[in-house]
């Protein structure tokens, strides 16, 4: 795979990259640079993952190592009890790995992460005094409004959060870091900061978030029917998507149609397989497409039913959450410790 190729691998389905010469660069000049993604250890992980770890399936793709960092200390900065984290990073650990699995990524060059061993150790914790001294409060507001949970009496945590996650892309040392569209206030602190303690600033990558199933905002593990659990069952899953969001004909802001374009037809795409949708003969019979292009058109023209759309969609997710769901067959014990009603 040439320049080129790794440059318009790793910018498939993304929203922004800051900046795109500055990767352009980097892929020339490195040939196996390093990129990570953080997530905080907080809720139980949803289908909406499937977008970040297609997405760092195309980084292994184009020779990256690739690291995912597993933020326990994030998540308790982010208000996870701090009594929970040890059992959410097992759970994180768990079904991530099962994920990539279920898409076929070959996962030699990745790896994971736990914060807090590294975290904790001395130079970090000077270099986070070292960035409050330089950052003011209303910039670590703003860097964490769209990814720390708000309140109207907020923790200091929550400031010190974007700190920790600019300090993640040195002792990382890594290249890039790549995160959803929310993450970009965070990005863009880490670029503005870490020079101003003698650090490199990173490439920053991002991709769109995929809306929630239900009417409006994004798939959040703390609204149970706008997201698919990746432990959810068969019957579950047909449930949540038979309610989901869909109306005929309209495109913006559909859940359903969103998780086609960037997850089903990515991996589509990479098997060379289309989407059928089956339907009864009275109605047409099946419908089969080779590109979300192809179906959006339909969907929009009301020739493909929301019903018949969802169905579909619904036999792709079970496909992809099989595997999960066979990895976590028997450890009943550490999600209800990790996920306590």
């Amino acid at each position: 795979m040439d320049v080129n190729e790794k440059l318009e691998l790793i910018k498939r389905n993304t929203q922004e990259i800051v900046t795109e010469e500055e990767l352009a660069e980097l892929l020339k000049k490195k040939k196996n640079p390093a990129v990570y993604l953080g997530t905080a250890v907080t809720g139980r992980p949803h289908v909406g993952y499937f977008m970040w770890v297609l997405k760092m399936a195309d980084f292994l793709k184009a020779g990256f190592k690739v690291k995912l960092l597993l933020a326990d200390i994030h998540g308790a900065l982010d208000n996870t009890p701090w009594d929970l984290l040890e059992n959410r990073f097992k759970y994180y650990s768990i079904v991530i790995p099962a994920m990539f699995e279920s898409i076929g990524a070959d996962i030699k060059n990745f790896e994971i992460v736990k914060g807090s061993d590294f975290q904790m150790k001395k130079e970090y914790i000077f270099d986070t005094l070292k960035m409050s001294t330089l950052a003011s409060v209303h910039d670590c507001t703003k860097a964490a409004s769209d990814v720390v949970k708000q309140s109207e009496n907020p923790k200091l945590s929550g400031l010190i959060y974007p700190i920790m996650q600019a300090l993640d892309e040195e002792y990382l040392k890594v290249d890039i870091q790549y995160g959803g569209i929310d993450q970009r206030k965070i990005l863009m602190f880490a670029r503005e900061y870490l020079p101003k303690i003698g650090y490199e600033r990173r490439v920053e990558v991002m991709t769109p978030l995929i809306p929630a199933l239900t009417e409006g905002g994004k798939m959040s593990a703390s609204v149970k029917a706008s997201k698919i659990d990746l432990i959810d069952d068969e019957k579950e899953v047909k449930s949540k998507l038979n309610a989901a969001f869909c109306p005929e004909g309209i495109v913006e802001d559909n859940g359903v149609l969103a998780f086609c374009k960037y997850v089903i037809f990515t991996i589509k795409k990479d098997k060379g397989e289309e989407l059928v949708i089956k339907r009864p003969e009275k109605w047409g019979g099946n419908l089969s497409y080779k590109t979300y292009e192809e179906l959006e058109k339909d969907f929009a023209a009301k020739k493909l039913h929301p019903m018949d759309l969802k169905q579909a969609v619904a036999e792709e997710v079970n496909k992809l959450l099989e595997p999960i769901r066979k990895r976590m067959k028997g450890k009943e014990d550490l999600i209800k410790k990790a996920y306590p009603e």
